[in-house]
């Protein structure tokens, strides 16, 4: 470097060229560099020039003075700043590895006394390194996942290069983003293993405090990931497989970073690695954290190191958002689920690639080629693929995460390891206000009858409900003191099971529902709360008849009021009062005398009104069967024991078919599903069995035999009608509807 100092004077008179002449040769045609460091001062027309040199570093290339042709990887590789370290790293004892110490402590002491006595100590050298490579793999097999999250941070662990280096016939590294700036926490470049071309990017922490530093500890800028998306498309575009390396705490999260568009950075990478037509391989080798790592994550394939994770936020930010304190970090470890095992079966990782006991750091080599096995194995299913099912691989992977289905049952290996429902405490009533309560409702039931007025069905049904839970806890209880609890578990697990399938049930399995039954009915009266329970029983038989009763005289009420406002319709009454008209003028005294034109409009009057009641009935949600009239007669009355023998052969016949197996089992079915008619499932089911049920009774009383009664029986009354028939060739209604047959063959 050179100082100079002039005075303005001094230029007066000097031409352009010696000027020039003096600024590039040196001073008056000498150069500077043959001045050297001595300091000079020289005059020229008043002209003063002080000049010092100073020596600076040379810049270092990585390029050898001569570089080896035959080095592992090409020549090329001379052209990478990662070289091996001219010092051993330090070895970093974590603290759950430190009750190893003091093994490794009497193996050290055992062979420097064996080197300075001379004596053989090899026996107990070998037995105290299988003790200590016992002890070491019985811990790392049992791992926490805050233990997991420290081996993957651990200082020496080997980082991107180590493993591009260790696994690749030949690589060279490319730089920059072409945006001005190159991020060294972001590594790129081509290489080759077993002839296939692949494109890596990965992730690189620093193995020193030094690189750490340059390496700025593994957290890319937006630079570094502008880097990657440029490689993403020349890789693509020259049809080479990419596997990105990750091994990350997260995006840098600076200032600068979010000026330059961090957010937007990731953004973009994500957006066109879903797009991208060649396969992906993932690869966390370390911690993945957050968008930092998913930017080069969004693969078809994810694979991770055995003690590697990977989380949306670190265990000691979660536990001081969640905690309040970063000593909650175990805890917070555990519940985030981000080791590999975990995420595995939570399908966001795809495979595990084993690590040696002690971690990668303790077998970097043995890592590496594990590493290459797992690359080799899932390209080639990948490359297998053409574009476009490659492309729906990707998006699948990541649309399925997350993914759940509504009303489906739960498969019961998962369900084994689901956490149990806490038994939710139950608000008891006590005996004497459970009474009370029973008391106040009957005599509320016996003054709505007595005034005709409705019955309280909502303090009923609320009563009722009561007694239900106080009958199932003395139930519960009195199983307590059974030996039928483990036994009636294991049916509810099978019955739950069958009921998930949407199948009928088995009949062994009802057949072992009915001898617990049994079973548990002669041992509940030798339990301790067995009067309570049947005290409770009793008092809940008596409500839900009074329920029932209670039901039957708000039906009847609902009916006569509709009854009341159909016979109270004006055009109604202005018939019912013309026909009574019409009667009294023709002066008869019975149905019979009156002529058939008066006859025909009664009957049709009286046919208008039942179908008008009839629906009337059916908004109230009842059937009607039949409706026969009170009128008594005995003009065919010769018929009704005939009538009542095919009712009670049909009745008999009925009666075989209800006491066989098969519909026996129904039956039964039909009563539990009934019983927890709670869903759509239930009620589904119900109808399928009421159907089925319906089918097997109408074959059994379908038979040829029955057929052949009910049709010799239908022509003798019909005859019967033709003798006894009036003028007109027809039996009077009432005669006619007492003898109806209910007999509803399919």
């Amino acid at each position: 470097m050179a100082s100079i100092s002039y005075s303005p004077a001094a230029f007066i008179g000097t031409s352009a060229s010696d000027l020039l002449r003096s600024s590039s040769n040196g001073v008056i045609g000498i150069p500077l560099k043959t001045l050297g460091n001595t300091r000079f001062l020289v005059k020229r027309r008043d002209v003063t020039v002080a000049a010092k040199l100073r020596k600076v570093k040379k810049h270092e290339y990585p390029w050898p003075a001569d570089p080896d042709p035959n080095v592992k990887g090409g020549v090329l590789t001379h052209l990478s700043h990662f070289k091996p370290l001219k010092e051993k790293q330090k070895p970093v004892t974590l603290e759950f590895e430190k009750p190893l110490v003091d093994l490794e402590r009497k193996i050290v002491d055992v062979r420097k006394m064996a080197d300075e006595t001379g004596l053989d100590f090899s026996d107990q050298i070998l037995s105290l390194e299988n003790k200590y490579q016992q002890a070491l793999k019985e811990l790392y097999l049992h791992l926490t996942p805050i233990q997991r999250v420290n081996i993957a941070r651990h200082p020496n662990r080997p980082t991107f290069l180590d493993h591009v280096f260790n696994i690749t016939d030949k690589f060279v590294e490319l730089h920059g983003d072409r945006a001005g700036y190159d991020d060294p926490a972001v590594v790129t470049g081509i290489g080759t293993i077993d002839g296939r071309r692949y494109m890596f990017i990965g992730q690189q922490k620093g193995r020193n405090t030094k690189e750490n530093i340059q390496r700025n500890f593994g957290m890319p800028t937006p630079h570094g990931y502008r880097k990657a998306l440029r490689m993403m498309y020349y890789a693509d575009h020259h049809g080479f497989p990419i596997v990105t390396f990750i091994d990350t705490p997260g995006a840098y999260a600076d200032l600068k970073s979010e000026e330059l568009g961090q957010g937007e950075a990731i953004a973009h990478n994500l957006r066109t690695m879903f797009g991208l037509k060649v396969p992906i391989v993932s690869i966390v080798i370390g911690e993945g954290g957050s968008g930092g790592a998913l930017a080069i994550g969004c693969a078809n394939k994810l694979l991770m190191l055995e003690n590697a994770v990977f989380y949306v936020a670190s265990p000691e930010a979660c536990a001081a958002i969640l905690w309040k304190s970063a000593k909650a970090s175990p805890k917070a470890a555990e519940k985030l689920r981000i080791t590999a095992p975990e995420l595995c079966k939570l399908q966001i990782c795809d495979g595990i690639i084993p690590e040696p006991p002690g971690g990668a750091h303790a077998g970097p080599a043995w890592t590496s080629q594990q590493i290459k096995a797992a690359i080799n194995e899932n390209m080639d299913e990948l490359l297998a693929m053409d574009t476009e099912e490659l492309l729906k691989h990707r998006n699948h992977k990541f649309r399925k995460l997350g993914g759940f289905q509504e009303c489906v049952p739960i498969d019961p290996k998962k369900k084994v390891h689901m956490k149990k429902k806490e038994e939710q405490t139950i608000l008891r009533t006590s005996n004497a206000e459970l009474e009370g309560e029973i008391e106040k409702v009957k005599q509320q039931i016996l003054k709505s009858k007595e005034s005709s007025s409705k019955p309280p069905e909502f303090a009923l049904k609320n009563v009722v409900e009561k007694l239900k839970k106080e009958v199932y806890h003395e139930y519960s209880e009195a199983i307590k003191h059974t030996d039928l609890k483990d036994r009636l578990e294991m049916l509810r697990g099978e019955v739950s099971k069958a009921n998930s399938r949407d199948q009928l049930m088995n009949p062994v399995l009802v057949d072992k529902i009915e001898k617990l039954k049994h079973e548990l009915n002669q041992k509940l009266s030798a339990t301790p709360n067995y009067t309570i329970l049947k005290h409770k029983l009793g008092m809940l038989k008596e409500l839900s008849t009074a329920k029932s009763q209670s039901k039957a005289v708000t039906m009847k009420q609902e009916v006569n009021k509709k009854f009341n406002e159909i016979m109270g319709r004006p055009e109604i009454n202005e018939k019912l009062e013309a026909l009574e008209a019409e009667v009294q003028k023709s002066g008869s005294s019975s149905f019979v005398d009156l002529e058939q034109g008066v006859k025909d409009k009664i009957l049709n009057l009286k046919k208008e009104i039942e179908l008008e009641m009839i629906n009337a009935l059916e908004s109230l949600s009842l059937n009607v069967e039949a409706i026969k009239s009170n009128a008594k007669s005995t003009s065919l009355s010769i018929f009704k024991g005939k009538v009542d023998n095919l009712n009670e052969e049909i009745n008999k016949k009925i009666q075989n078919v209800v006491k066989s197996s098969e519909l026996k089992n129904m039956i039964g079915l039909l009563k539990l599903e009934m019983a927890k008619a709670e869903d759509i499932r239930s009620k589904s089911k119900i109808e399928t069995l009421e159907q089925q049920i319906k089918q097997r009774l109408s074959e059994a009383i379908s038979s040829s035999e029955l057929k052949e009664k009910h049709e010799e029986l239908k022509e003798e009354i019909s005859e019967a009608i033709k003798s006894s028939a009036g003028g007109n060739g027809s039996l009077p209604e009432e005669t006619y509807a007492e003898l109806k047959l209910e007999m509803n063959f399919a």
